[in-house]
């Protein structure tokens, strides 16, 4: 072998393990958040208490069962795995929705209103960017649930006014609020700074930083960025839990989410509190497991949660696909 194939093979092998260490967990993470919730979604406050992988319950579905936030995030993973499109991905969130596409059975079970409203849009030729709800009524979470992905096709790419435009473009198909947006771009954004080894506290003052630099103030994504501000409070993580809200707001979802990472120590911790906040746990576990894998990795998650997530071959098929093709466009790229 040259020298120089030595190398190559070196830079591979380095590349592979970082970005794994980064994309598995996450991923992960946010499924196991997604399953941990699922028996339990509308459930209120204090009626309820999960420690372990439960079953049936709302939907009635088998321990380890996923929902709409697990398939639309790994149609993402997919669309993203094949140079795709907002277009694309649109395309399989219609199969999603009539013919159960990448399900754990081969069929739906639940699935937002505004993104119901969005497909529907689509199917009847409403252009895509056009899609999606702009009214004050459409800022419910559906978009955030989905988008982690997109952290591991820009965290190896600085040019945040390039990370608006893409972020924009795979929220508005479904959720067109600039408050929706500004929502992704903050966990998008989280995602990326703790990739690139931010710890959570460090990651938060970043995206302020940066946010306050790229949007002037009558921006209207400065302006939207206010709702999200006690995110942004330096004694945001003293909250007490009964100021915590865990519906389907995004902005809610946001601050349950990230509360829950910064008051815990360990993976397993912060999605079980956050399970147990009550109502939307499904999304608000899924994108505290995420946000959790993220800082924890896989070492930090239970081995036996992993291994009752329902479809798990195919779930692991997927993600490790994902994996290649971002170390064959990093390594094309030369971005390691």
């Amino acid at each position: 072998m040259r020298l120089s194939d030595r190398w190559e093979a070196d830079d591979r092998m380095f590349l592979e393990i970082a970005i794994k260490k980064r994309i598995l967990p996450t991923l992960y993470g946010g499924i196991i958040g997604d399953m941990l919730g699922v028996p339990v979604e509308f459930k209120k406050r204090g009626t309820f208490h999960i420690n372990h992988v439960t079953g049936y319950g709302t939907y009635n579905q088998p321990p380890g069962t996923w929902s709409d936030d697990t398939s639309m995030t790994l149609c993402l993973v997919e669309t993203l795995m094949e140079n795709g499109s907002p277009l694309d991905l649109m395309k399989k969130f219609v199969q999603y929705e009539e013919n159960g596409y990448l399900t754990p059975y081969g069929k739906m079970f639940d699935i937002g209103i505004a993104t119901v409203k969005a497909i529907r849009r689509f199917k009847e030729g409403t252009p895509l960017a056009q899609c999606g709800g702009t009214s004050e009524y459409d800022n419910g979470n559906g978009a955030i649930m989905r988008i982690a992905p997109l952290a591991f096709m820009l965290n190896n790419d600085f040019d945040f006014d390039k990370h608006v435009k893409i972020i924009k473009q795979y929220t508005e198909i479904t959720h067109a609020h600039p408050r929706a947006i500004v929502g992704s771009f903050i966990y998008v954004e989280l995602l990326v700074r703790m990739s690139l080894n931010d710890s959570l506290e460090k990651a938060i003052q970043n995206i302020q930083l940066l946010f306050n630099h790229i949007f002037h103030e009558e921006h209207p994504y400065q302006k939207e960025f206010q709702h999200y501000k006690r995110i942004f409070k330096d004694n945001f993580f003293n909250t007490p839990e009964e100021e915590i809200l865990s519906g389907g707001y995004v902005v809610h979802t946001l601050e349950a989410a990230i509360w829950c990472l910064g008051t815990t120590s360990s993976f397993k911790e912060a999605v079980l509190k956050a399970v147990n906040l009550g109502d939307d746990t499904d999304t608000v576990g899924a994108i505290t497991g995420a946000l959790a894998g993220m800082h924890y990795k896989m070492e930090g998650i239970p081995k036996d949660w992993l291994e009752k997530i329902v479809g798990k071959d195919k779930v692991d098929e997927l993600i490790k696909d994902f994996c290649d093709a971002r170390v064959e466009q990093d390594m094309k790229e030369g971005k390691y």
